[in-house]
């Protein structure tokens, strides 16, 4: 064996994601840094632009150099090809927020969501109060209060064309509300019996009218609605508990988590298409791998508007086959049993991976734009990342003292935010895995928080009733 440092050269396999190999086997200094890397990799793949890459060895960054990072750090001979995984990156950097910019008053009870429209140029949040309120972004002033709910706003959801805003309240109404005027979009849709769970609109490159919203109930029950003709147009029911989670997959079909302990797939007509079971207590929540395309449609970063309808369509395809690639969609689900299943649904009844670490209920789970990592949110005071296509365990990220509500990344996937019940929010730089930032600020649990599309801002919301909005 030679000296440790006396190998001066590796040999390297550049491969891509989905484990094609990229040019010849080659012979690299060891200490070879990853901007190196990331010239030579442009130069192979003949980029007309510099793009950013992220290179792995066995799931391992490499961060400053193959020596320090893979050879000294994973003990890995320098004699053996070593297998170098390159991972494109956002072209754009989002900048991690560090201030409260307005703290926002008018809700008189806690504020239970708050989501931004996927243009970026509106806010929302429901509350306690039995209000929905619209806030105006420009000035950071309230601008409409929607109201009409007899009770709690458990939940909101922008359609994906940020036309309509949907509430469904603990009254077992679902409200429609115009985002322009404030207005109710005519009477609210009944037929629920008991309060509603979730909110979930049709993906937007399936239908380019945005006018199919899906409800869940803790009736058992998921309703699908016509918002334009305002009825239901089937109900899906099978689960024997409560619904508490609905999601629109970009595939056209629905899925639902219940506390009956399994998940249902339907398809677009309403038929059921298979059952996913193997949770051992109540499914809490769902997250798709193209959930942040599904939301945003067919605005970017940029916010950029589309022409008419169908170019948001054409828009919104093309952004989802580049956020799905060549794989299936991936969806995971949360428990109460403390364990996240990861599922390739579509393909396989059983599920990919059990994930388990949390030592408590699992209360949120989250993919990262990228769909290449995932984000868990649990009563056990701690946020833990997986790896989004295998479901390995990566790193626990401690530093709450009570538990942690939701989490939520930056649309560059560079960080996460969480919020949590010990009242404050943190952003975590995913490169470090470390803390980058702690936002104190509000008097008392921080329910919810969400990121905005274009990355400039933050909003979060909580038990104080103040809504925050938090820059750079």
């Amino acid at each position: 064996m030679s000296e440790p440092g006396a190998a001066t050269n590796i040999l390297a396999q550049f491969q891509n994601a989905d484990g094609e190999k990229t040019g010849p086997p080659l012979s690299l200094p060891a200490d070879i840094s990853a901007e190196q890397l990331c010239i030579l990799i442009n130069k192979f793949l003949e980029n007309e632009e510099n793009q950013p890459y992220s290179f792995y060895v066995d799931n391992k960054e490499i961060v400053r150099s193959v020596e320090k990072d893979i050879i000294e750090g994973e003990k890995r001979s320098a004699e053996e090809t070593l297998v170098i995984v390159y991972q494109p990156q956002a072209f754009f950097k989002v900048r991690a927020v560090t201030r409260c910019s307005s703290s926002l008053t008018g809700h008189t009870e806690a504020v239970l969501s708050v989501s931004f429209s996927p243009d970026g140029s509106q806010l929302a949040s429901g509350s306690g109060d039995t209000t929905v309120r619209i806030w105006d972004l420009a000035t950071e002033t309230p601008r409409f209060t929607c109201k009409g709910h007899k009770n709690w706003v458990l939940s909101i959801a922008w359609s994906p064309n940020s036309q309509t805003l949907a509430s469904g309240g603990m009254d077992n109404q679902v409200r429609l509300w115009d985002p322009q005027t404030g207005d109710a979009i005519g009477a609210p849709l009944n037929g629920h019996k008991k309060w509603i769970t979730s909110l979930a609109w049709e993906p937007l490159h399936i239908n380019p009218k945005g006018n199919r919203l899906a409800s869940s109930s803790k009736d058992g029950t998921v309703r699908v609605w016509d918002t334009t003709l305002r009825r239901c147009i089937f109900t899906l029911a099978g689960h024997t508990a409560a619904v508490t989670c609905v999601k629109w997959g970009g595939d056209g079909r629905i899925y639902s988590s219940s506390q009956d302990k399994t998940i249902k797939i339907w398809n677009a007509d309403g038929s059921l298409y298979k059952t996913l079971t193997g949770h051992a207590h109540w499914v809490n929540t769902l997250a798709f791998s193209t959930d942040y395309v599904l939301r945003t449609g067919a605005y970017d970063h940029t916010s950029e508007q589309p022409k008419n309808e169908e170019d948001a369509q054409k828009k919104a395809l093309k952004r989802y086959n580049e956020a799905k690639g060549k794989g299936p969609e991936r969806l995971i689900s949360g428990s109460d049993d403390f364990t996240m299943f990861l599922w390739d649904p579509l393909n396989s009844n059983k599920p990919v991976a059990r994930m388990t670490g949390h030592q408590k209920v699992v209360n949120h789970v989250s993919f990262s734009p990228d769909g290449r990592l995932v984000a868990s949110a649990s009563f056990d005071n701690s946020v833990k990342l997986w790896d989004g296509l295998t479901g390995k365990f990566i790193a626990s990220l401690r530093g709450h003292v009570a538990a942690v509500y939701q989490v939520c990344w930056s649309s560059d996937s560079r960080m996460l935010l969480s919020a949590s019940k010990d009242s404050t929010l943190k952003v975590w730089d995913l490169r470090t895995k470390k803390l980058k930032i702690e936002l104190p600020g509000h008097a008392d649990e921080v329910f919810t928080v969400d990121w905005s599309p274009g990355g400039d801002r933050v909003a979060s919301g909580g038990k104080d009733r103040v809504l925050k909005l938090w820059k750079h």
